[in-house]
C-alpha cells in the first residue's frame, strides 16, 4: 500500500498526534473491497521545486506536439493470407481495451483476416471462460487484451501446447517480447514513460504546488505499476503532496467511483487540487460527485488520465468537463501494430520492437479531434503488408 508523503517530526507528542490522525482517517475512510487511504497530510510544506519544476515543464512541452510523424517499421514481411485472430477483452467496458478492438478490426479489413471478440467482462472467471473459449476454437492468434496472462496460466498453456501465438495489449509491464508469461510480444507505451509524464503534468502545471488524489486497479498489475511510477514521480516535487491512494477495480467503478470521490471531497477539501488515474474512465464516473459537490468543470481538483485516451475522454477534455488531459495510447495504431505483430509471427520474423511516442492531449492542443494517433501508420502497415 502506498501513503502519502509527510514531514515526520521528531517528538512523541507530534508521533502521537499522528496516531491519532491516522486512526481517524481509516475510520472515516471504512473498510472498502479496494479501498487504500494514507493518512492525511499538511496543508503547509516545503514551496515548490524549481528545479523539477523546469524539468518538468521542458518534458512536457515536448509531450504536448502534434506533428509528430510516423516513426514506426519501414519494414517487413508480406501479408500472410487466410488467417483468423481471437481478441480476448478483460472487459469491453474499459475504452482502452474495446478501442484497441475496434483497431485490430479495422486493420484485419486491410490485410484481409477474420477477427472474433470475446469479452471476459471484468472477472477472473470470465475472463478464464472466455480465453478457454478462444484456445478451443483454434485460430491462427490470440489477443491477451488488458489482463495479466499469469490469471490465466492454465490457459495460456493449453494456447501453447497448441502452438497458437499470443500478443499481449498491457498485459505485462512493458513493451516487447515476454518468456514469462511467454508473449510474442507485448503492444503498448512505454509504461514508465506515461507514468513519469503524468506525473511531470501535474508538477508543472501546478508550479510545484499541489494535493494528489491517485486512482488505480490494482488487480491489474500493469495499472498498479503504473501507479506506483506515478507516485515516485509525484515524489519528485517536494510541494506535491499525495493526499489519496485509490485502489478502485475497473469493473466496479461506475459503482464504486461517485461514492469513493464523494468521500473523499468531504475529506480533503480545497486541498485535493490534482488528480491522476490509471484509466480516463474514473473521471467520467466521478463528473457526478464532482457536479453535486458544486466542483466546476475545468476543475480545480484539474484531472489527466494516465490513459487511455478514448474518445469520451477527449469530449470531457474539449468541453471542460471534469478532465484537463490525458496521455493517450494510440489506440487505433496500437491494433494495427498488433496485426503486424501477428503478421511477422506467422511469417517467423521476429517482433518489430516499435513502441510509439508518449503524447499529452489537452483541449489546447487537441482541436476538437476524439483521439491521438500519430499519422501515417495506416499508409506505413499497408506498404509493408501490400495491401
Amino acid at each position: 500500500m502506498h501513503r502519502g508523503r509527510e514531514a515526520v517530526h521528531g517528538t512523541a507528542g507530534a508521533r502521537s498526534a499522528a496516531l491519532a490522525l491516522l486512526l481517524a482517517a481509516t475510520a472515516l475512510a471504512g473498510c472498502e473491497r479496494g479501498s487504500s487511504h494514507p493518512p492525511e497530510v499538511s496543508a503547509t510544506g516545503p514551496s515548490g521545486c524549481p528545479a523539477a519544476q523546469a524539468e518538468a515543464q521542458a518534458a512536457v512541452t515536448r509531450a504536448e506536439r502534434t506533428d509528430v510523424p510516423w516513426n514506426g517499421p519501414a519494414g517487413g514481411p508480406p501479408a500472410v493470407p487466410g488467417r483468423t485472430i481471437v481478441y480476448v477483452a478483460q472487459t469491453m467496458t474499459n475504452p482502452g481495451v474495446a478501442g484497441v478492438a475496434q483497431g485490430v478490426r479495422e486493420a484485419a479489413r486491410v490485410i484481409g483476416w477474420n477477427v472474433r471478440v470475446i469479452d471476459g467482462e471484468g472477472t477472473p472467471a470470465g475472463i478464464q471462460a472466455a480465453l478457454s473459449q478462444a484456445v478451443t476454437l483454434r485460430p491462427s492468434g490470440i489477443v491477451i487484451g488488458g489482463f495479466d496472462p499469469d490469471s490465466t496460466s492454465q490457459q495460456v498453456a493449453r494456447a501453447a501446447a497448441a502452438g497458437i501465438p499470443l500478443i499481449g495489449w498491457h498485459a505485462v509491464a512493458s513493451p516487447g517480447p515476454s518468456t514469462s508469461p511467454r508473449l510474442f510480444t507485448n503492444v503498448t507505451t512505454d509504461v514508465g514513460d506515461v507514468a513519469a509524464i503524468s506525473a511531470q503534468w501535474v508538477i508543472a502545471r501546478s508550479h510545484g504546488h499541489a494535493g494528489v488524489v491517485l486512482f488505480t486497479d490494482a488487480s491489474i498489475p500493469f495499472a498498479k505499476h503504473k501507479s506506483e511510477l506515478i507516485d515516485k514521480g509525484l515524489a519528485a516535487c517536494s510541494g506535491v503532496r499525495l493526499l489519496a491512494y485509490e485502489n478502485i477495480p475497473i469493473p466496479d467503478a461506475s459503482s464504486r467511483t461517485p461514492r469513493d470521490v464523494s468521500v473523499l471531497l468531504a475529506r480533503f477539501g480545497s486541498r485535493w487540487t490534482y488528480s491522476v488515474a490509471i484509466n480516463d474512465l474514473y473521471f467520467a464516473d466521478a463528473a457526478p460527485a464532482f457536479r453535486a459537490a458544486g466542483k466546476a468543470g475545468t476543475g480545480p481538483p484539474f484531472n489527466i488520465g494516465a490513459g487511455d485516451g478514448d474518445p469520451s475522454a477527449f469530449q470531457r477534455i474539449n468541453g471542460g468537463q471534469y478532465q484537463a488531459a490525458t496521455v493517450p495510447e494510440p489506440l487505433t495504431l496500437q491494433g494495427w501494430q498488433i496485426l503486424d505483430e501477428f503478421n511477422r509471427a506467422f511469417s517467423g520474423r521476429p517482433a518489430s520492437g516499435y513502441v510509439a511516442p508518449v503524447h499529452i492531449a489537452t483541449a489546447d492542443n487537441s482541436e476538437g479531434a476524439t483521439a491521438w494517433n500519430p499519422s501515417g501508420f495506416r499508409k506505413g502497415y499497408r506498404e509493408i503488408w501490400g495491401r
